[in-house]
């Protein structure tokens, strides 16, 4: 297969991936507006705040990786990488005020899987190998799914159709960013980076809404 055809059928799954998360980043926007009506609790607040500087915090890592190793830094992407796995422990520890120590730790094992999906589709595109970048799709799919199953389980102010599309559409921006940094596609990759950065607060907002409405008392 010529790199023609393999970078048009990469973009076609990427943009399949992508599609199912815009009706749920919108139903999000709308849900989380919705819970907004009326006074917002300053602890409402702050938890939202938190939680986008540690969701947009696991974009920003995860691109300094991206770069790091397409130019061949090995240094700078151990470092990036190690930032990585420090945000992912940050954003699991907390949901442990709310659900416990075991919760935690399975959020964090599902936050290593989505890590090492889209590591393994970097290492993937590096290697120009289409097959292994379909293993790799196909692992972060999965891991989406158990993700949002993962939430929906446990908080039902989290949809399970909703969240899985917006985990989805996070994986397909992973996916985006590598494709285009690989193909030195810079400008459309600093959009896609813009539009990571606003899906997260998509996904922050969501989650923070979900928690206050659960867990009412304590954000009085």
């Amino acid at each position: 297969m010529n790199l023609s055809k393999r970078n048009t059928l990469t973009s076609m799954a990427v943009a399949a991936l992508l599609s199912t998360g815009i009706q749920a980043h919108a139903q999000a926007q709308h849900e989380h507006k919705d819970a907004k009506i009326g006074a917002t609790s300053v602890k409402t607040a702050q938890t939202g705040a938190a939680l986008r500087d540690l969701w947009v915090g696991h974009v920003f890592w995860v691109r300094n990786v991206v770069l790091a190793t397409s130019a061949g830094n090995a240094a700078a992407a151990t470092a990036a990488e190690s930032e990585v796995v420090a945000n992912a422990k940050q954003i699991a520890a907390a949901i442990e005020p709310f659900y416990g120590k075991p919760a935690s730790e399975k959020l964090f094992s599902l936050l290593a899987g989505h890590y090492g999906a889209v590591k393994q589709y970097l290492e993937a595109t590096l290697a120009n190998s289409k097959p292994r970048q379909e293993v790799a799709m196909k692992v972060l799919t999965d891991n989406a799914g158990e993700l949002a199953a993962f939430l929906s389980g446990a908080n039902p102010n989290l949809p399970l159709d909703t969240m899985r599309s917006l985990l989805l559409a996070h994986g397909g921006h992973h996916v985006q960013e590598i494709q285009q940094w690989h193909d030195k596609q810079y400008a459309e990759e600093a959009k896609t980076w813009e539009s990571m950065k606003n899906h997260m607060y998509v996904i922050a907002d969501a989650l923070a809404g979900a928690l206050a409405k659960q867990f009412p008392a304590k954000f009085q």
